[in-house]
């Protein structure tokens, strides 16, 4: 088992214990697509910790908007494992 593989399955049980749900989703590129717009450009990251859309202009601390965009996609995901 992976490194990764034991980290999600001991946060999955915690996340169980607790009455919690637990999404594992793909973080590629959510720390360059604008979470106002949806423009993904690795010019978006201004520095490490600064997110300015080229697109649209919307600026924010880089790790709330990837955290927007990473909630947003285990949303979409947890909705379609539903829908099925």
């Amino acid at each position: 088992m992976r490194v990764g593989g034991v980290f999600l399955t001991i946060l999955s049980h915690k996340a169980e214990s607790a009455g919690r749900e637990l999404i594992a989703v793909n973080p590629a590129n959510t720390s360059r697509r604008c979470a106002r717009c949806g423009h993904c450009a690795k010019e978006n990251r201004v520095t490490q910790a600064s997110f300015v859309c080229t697109a649209c202009g919307h600026a924010t601390h880089a790790d709330v908007n990837a955290a927007i965009n990473i909630l947003r996609a285990g949303l979409a995901l947890r909705d379609a494992a539903e829908a099925a």
